[in-house]
């Protein structure tokens, strides 16, 4: 099951990279009315918010019971209320009335109940299920009522019912990793589902009929292209009127009034994930320490993202219960060296440390295309090459996920603290993909989730952070500020919203966006 939830975290965070053409999907012309948006997407193999974390299309086609405003905190969405018994830790919704799915039929309590129960399936192999183990029980009272019963107090809870809600009339019965529906999908949210033409585009239609107001923008395209270089490209040339682009690419259109630059914060960090079930790191985990100290940070934020982040020392930098004393360490060889001959290492006549006849040597693994991560890890390694490790990166179009040494990851969000600890660093949760278990990360987690006093809070994820500098998961490098690029004069983008993973979140208020028309 693990294996199989790493592979599709990849394709949903658009890691999957594929071959795509660069025309066919209209140009700047066809925009200049202020109807249409076309952005330069990577590519999907599905649309399934309950079983895949990432998706950037599903803000615009899903709605949740919640939903997140500009600062990131929670509000009312499809639910229009929710009560809360603390005695039973029940949490009871009070739907929307008059809420429809895109194919007209009544949005209604058992589609939560559907969703989420669907979520919570083994058989379904949800990668965020870990996020709702602690519902006992979920009860519709009536078609506009739902409630869940929680076996502890989570105050993530909340955080947890922006997830997308699917459509129990359509999918009921249905293979929830493979059916036709995912490449088809039917929501309550802002935007219609019109096209998908595999390799180049899928296009969406406002929903004139959305509960929160008809769109203002009629048409966005989602236009496939996986390259970031080819992304520049075709904003220049029109093909594209929004996209991401590199720290490198956003300096080109600096200073040229056609376009603008969106410089948004994310809370995406980059890094070293071991894999504990790997032999190599079974025996040589105490040297995770002197990796942490033999990394140049510094030269990382400057040198690949152009000054564009920060240095990373943990998973909470952006979130109001970091501890920034937790987890800092200092650039230091020579400290490194001393924690590695700790462990009994000499250094060989190669200037490579060995022991029992063994080199001092691991390989990061890269997913291809993504130029960023493998300069991190590039730099990474010289640094470790310069201590007498014999560090080195692949990039690869598959991952043997069981049995590569180390991978050069990306995560982090923008949400509760909750969201992105508990279940990448807790014991077999379903994010936990390097196979990290410690007793003491797994009883700080639990703990912070269980009390909304935010200084027990503070002192659990104090505690959380500690354990895991102590004992550490991953090598954290930097945090990944992103630029948006576009040749539209679009207004309504909130450029103070802290993005999440990949830069995923500028969608949030795509239905109050407008393009000028000239």
């Amino acid at each position: 099951m693990k294996k199989y939830l790493i592979t599709i975290l990849i394709a949903a965070m658009a890691l999957c990279f594929t071959a795509c053409g660069s025309g066919g999907s209209g140009d700047s012309a066809e925009s200049a009315d202020g109807s249409t948006l076309i952005y330069g997407s990577n590519d999907y193999t599905r649309i399934n918010p309950a079983i895949d974390e990432h998706g950037e299309i599903n803000l615009l086609i899903f709605d949740g019971l919640m939903g997140h405003n500009e600062k990131n905190e929670v509000v009312p969405a499809l639910a229009e209320s929710y009560d809360l018994d603390k005695d039973t830790n029940t949490y009871t919704f009070h739907l929307r009335e008059g809420v429809t799915w895109h194919d007209g039929e009544p949005f209604t309590a058992n589609d939560v109940r559907f969703t989420i129960e669907a979520i919570m399936n083994p058989d379904n192999e949800s990668e965020i299920f870990s996020n709702y183990e602690d519902i006992e029980k979920i009860e519709v009272i009536d078609d506009q009522t739902v409630s869940f019963q929680l076996k502890d107090p989570n105050v993530a809870f909340l955080e947890y019912m922006t997830i997308g809600i699917l459509p129990a009339h359509l999918l009921e019965g249905k293979d929830m990793q493979s059916d036709e529906y995912f490449r088809a999908p039917v929501g309550t949210g802002p935007y219609k589902f019109e096209a998908w033409d595999e390799g180049q585009s899928i296009t969406l239609a406002k929903n004139e009929d959305y509960w929160g107001g008809a769109p203002n923008i009629d048409t966005v395209i989602f236009k496939i292209v996986v390259d970031d270089n080819a992304k520049a490209l075709q904003l220049q040339s029109g093909e594209l009127n929004l996209a991401q682009v590199t720290p490198k690419d956003a300096q080109t259109f600096a200073g040229d009034d056609a376009y603008t630059i969106y410089h948004m914060e994310t809370s995406d960090y980059r890094g070293i994930m071991y894999n504990f079930n790997n032999p190599f790191w079974q025996e040589n985990k105490a040297l995770i320490h002197a990796i942490d100290r033999a990394v140049d940070r510094d030269a990382m934020v400057e040198s690949v993202l152009l000054g564009e982040g920060i240095p990373a020392f943990g998973a909470l930098a952006r979130n109001e219960y970091n501890d920034a004393k937790a987890g800092q360490v200092d650039y230091d060889p020579a400290e490194a060296k001393k924690l590695i001959e700790a462990e009994g290492w000499s250094l060989g006549d190669d200037g490579i440390y060995e022991k029992d006849g063994q080199k001092l040597s691991f390989t990061i693994n890269c997913k291809e295309g993504d130029q960023v991560r493998a300069d991190l890890a590039a730099i990474a390694c010289q640094n470790l090459q310069d201590i007498g490790v014999d560090a080195n990166y692949e990039v690869r179009s598959e991952i043997d996920w069981e049995n590569q040494e180390a991978f050069l990851i990306g995560w982090g969000s923008p949400f509760d603290a909750d969201d992105h600890t508990y279940k990448v660093f807790g014991t077999d949760k379903g994010n936990n993909y390097s196979y990290y278990s410690n007793p003491a990360v797994d009883e700080a987690l639990t703990k912070a989730r269980q009390t909304a006093d935010p200084k027990e809070r503070q002192k659990y994820y104090s505690d959380f952070q500690q354990a895991l500098a102590e004992d550490p998961a991953y090598t954290f490098f930097c945090y990944v500020d992103v630029n948006y690029v576009s040749n539209l004069p679009i207004q309504g983008i909130t450029t103070d919203t802290i993005l999440g993973h990949h830069g995923v979140g500028i969608f949030w208020n795509v239905k109050e966006w407008t393009i000028d028309a000239e």
